[in-house]
């Protein structure tokens, strides 16, 4: 069954989001289990996967795509930074899944005297809230070195779970 992004999103939304709940990472990225051809790790939380050949996931593929179209402009080429957001491949190092969806979800304004930055709320934007999942995979593959700094050469093809949450989601096309 695949995440329900959106509930996801406002479940999270209503966390306090405490330091314990950033600073524990994204974990062990390892796929433990798998439905409709999207992978998990052990805490339930999306994960890549990735063959020996290279081919990705169609969600981390996907994923890909989005970020590239999404965020790239404040969070620069592949997730390394600029001078508008922080490098998200190094970020998901330290924070959670839960943390990351609620930044995302909510928002976050950091403010000091070397900068004044501002990451909007994402929450009613169904270009990211419904692949928020496939964004975070790719943004984890890349945090953790799993896949390079270009499109991903091969990729699986799109299961029938993801075009219908994508219907679902989205609208039909």
């Amino acid at each position: 069954m695949r995440f329900g992004a959106m509930v996801a999103l406002s479940l999270v939304a209503t966390l306090l989001l405490t330091d314990a709940v950033r600073a524990d990472g994204s974990g062990d990225p390892t796929a433990v289990k798998e439905t409709d051809g999207e992978y998990f790790d052990k805490q339930g939380n999306p994960t890549y996967k990735i063959q020996p050949d290279g081919t990705v996931d169609w969600y981390t593929y996907t994923g890909y795509l989005r970020y590239n179209s999404e965020c790239i402009r404040c969070h620069g080429p592949d997730g390394s930074g600029s001078s508008f957001g922080p490098a998200l491949t190094d970020a998901l190092k330290t924070i959670s899944y839960s943390y990351f969806l609620g930044v995302v979800g909510n928002g976050r304004k950091t403010v000091n005297a070397a900068s004044d930055l501002v990451m909007p709320s994402f929450s009613t934007d169904k270009n990211v809230t419904c692949v928020i999942n496939n964004i975070f995979v790719y943004l984890r593959a890349r945090s953790d070195g799993a896949i390079g700094q270009v499109r991903p050469a091969k990729h699986e093809t799109e299961p029938a779970a993801a075009k219908k949450w994508e219907d679902t989601c989205f609208g039909p096309s």
